[in-house]
């Protein structure tokens, strides 16, 4: 299994995240996520898009959390898929 430090790492250029040499990057991620909802959401659907981020699974998860921080489950959902695409590019 891949770690999300790794995943996470890959995707920082895209969303523009700095290393702070924190080993819980998680929580730039949901931050910077959150900075793309309130500031350039249409940046964020780009991302999304892009990472083939499922927008069922996506409106799911905000409704099923709805008290929760909406750049934590996002950053979430960035993760499981980008870790879910760099497995199936070790298979082949």
């Amino acid at each position: 299994m891949i770690p999300d430090n790794k995943i996470i790492k890959s995707l920082s250029a895209e969303l523009r995240l700095v290393d702070s040499g924190d080993e819980d990057l998680m929580k730039p991620l949901a931050g910077a996520i959150n900075h793309l909802i309130q500031n350039d959401f249409h940046a964020l659907v780009q991302i999304l898009y892009r990472r083939d981020v499922s927008e069922s699974k996506l409106k799911e998860m905000l409704a099923k959390y709805p008290d929760d921080d909406p750049g934590w489950i996002i950053g979430q959902l960035l993760i499981d898929r980008e870790r879910r695409r760099q497995e199936t590019l070790l298979q082949f």
